[in-house]
This record gives structure tokens, sequence and C-alpha cells, in this order.
């Protein structure tokens, strides 16, 4: 099975390297958003494309998907909300396991359902351990979970969720405070996951300007992913990919 977008992601992290991804949700953009976007995004250097969102109501993801093909080159990652979010010409797919909630069917349930079509799709498939962490309001993926997120200020659970995800043999670990969230995951609970996981950290959700992405990175983040702040503003995808890309890369010995 072709690894070539972990790959990139476990090379940047030793490096020290931080990557940048843009979320776009499918329900949200047309043919002239998707061209905007591939162009702005292509001349700020965006290391990902994320494409999905917890509940997609459109049925048009493959159109999306090859439209961005078309438009550009930046790797686009599948983040499905459900195993019908699945699109055979991205490069991968964000399998993922929602660790941080008690639900099984997304645990485990869905998966179960979804590996025959997974595995035909060709897809790079990513396990990914989903945490959902309290950003201070209702989010469409708590709700749907029926799963109440990690309490903001409770950063050993969050160490240990992850710590167990990894053991459990995740690729990824996603912190997510949820789309349009009041406050974003802080950099305490961030840099307490990171000194105890060796996995690449995923960190989304309030994302709003450039200096929270660069202080996420500085906690211990390895990929930043902002999607609602960039659909109402998309003149924050150059200034947060300057800071994102502006951490020292470590020096090899």
């Amino acid at each position: 099975m072709n690894n070539r977008i972990y790959t990139s992601l476990t090379e940047k992290k030793r490096k020290g390297k931080k990557s940048f991804a843009v979320l776009v949700d499918p329900d949200k953009v047309d043919h002239r958003r998707i061209a905007e976007i591939s162009r702005i995004a292509t001349e700020a250097s965006v290391d990902y494309l994320l494409v999905g969102g917890s509940l997609v109501v459109t049925n048009h993801l493959d159109a999306v998907v090859q439209q961005f093909r078309q438009e550009c080159d930046i790797p686009l990652i599948l983040f499905p909300g459900s195993p019908s979010q699945i699109s055979s010409l991205a490069d991968a797919l964000l399998y993922l396991s929602l660790i941080s909630g008690r639900n099984a069917e997304l645990l485990i349930g869905q998966h179960v359902i979804s590996a025959p079509a997974v595995r035909q799709s060709g897809l790079e498939i990513i396990s990914t351990g989903y945490m959902v962490i309290d950003g201070g309001a209702p989010t469409t993926v708590s709700y749907i979970s029926n799963a109440n997120p990690i309490p903001a200020d409770k950063n050993e659970i969050a160490v240990c969720t992850a710590m167990a995800g990894e053991m459990l043999g995740m690729k990824l670990i996603y912190m997510d405070a949820g789309s349009g969230a009041r406050r974003p995951i802080a950099e305490n609970m961030i840099a307490a996951v990171a000194q105890q996981v060796s996995i690449p950290i995923v960190v989304g959700g309030g994302i709003t300007d450039p200096e929270k992405a660069y202080r996420n990175c500085k906690a211990g983040a390895d990929l930043i992913v902002v999607g609602n702040a960039i659909e109402k503003d998309l003149g924050l995808v150059k200034e947060m990919s300057d800071a994102i890309h502006s951490i020292e890369v470590k020096t090899e010995i």
C-alpha cells in the first residue's frame, strides 16, 4: 500500500517541520470557489488540502475532489464524517476512530461497515485517533456522535487518551475543538500530549489567527488544520501558512 502522505508527515515531524492544511467543506464550495482556493493555497505553499466534514448533505464529493485535482498539485486528504464520504480520486483518507468518546459505532462500528469500500478505494489509509476537545460551543460532531468532548482543562484525560490511541496502533492523533469553536485547544494541553506520544499530532478548531497557529506549533502540533476562519477570509491562508512554516527546523546532526 502506498504510504506517501504518512511518510511525508512523519519525515517532517522528525525534522521539526510544521505543516498546514486547509479544510474544505464540499457543501460550501462551487467551481469558482474551488479555483480560488486552489490558486491561493498554491501561492501560499499550503501542504495539504483536507476535504470533508461532520455532515455532508450534497453528493458531489467526487466532483469537488476532481476539480481540485485539475486546479492544483496539493495532496488531497479526505476527512470523512461518515463511511459514505469516500472518493477514490483523493490521495489519502483519515480513517477516524473517535477515541475521546464512548460511542462504539464511531470507535469501530462504522469502520466494519465501510471496510470493504475503503479497501477497494485504493486510497492511502491513515488510521487516526480522533479526539474532540470542548471548544466552548456545541459542535456537529458532538451532536451526531452523542459523545461528550474532553473538558478543555483536563490535560490528563487528553494525554491518557492519546497514549491509548498510539498504543492501539493509531498513526495520527487529531485533536479537534470543532468547527466554529469559541475557544481553541489550549497550548498546555497540546504540549502535554506532545510530550507523551511519538506519532504526528494534528490540531484544528477555533484557530482564527496566525499567532494562534504559530503558538500551537510551538506547543507541539505537527499539522495545523484551519477551515471555518478561512471560509470567512481567504486572505488568512497566506498569513497562516507563513506563521506555521516560520518554525525553525531542527538541525541534522
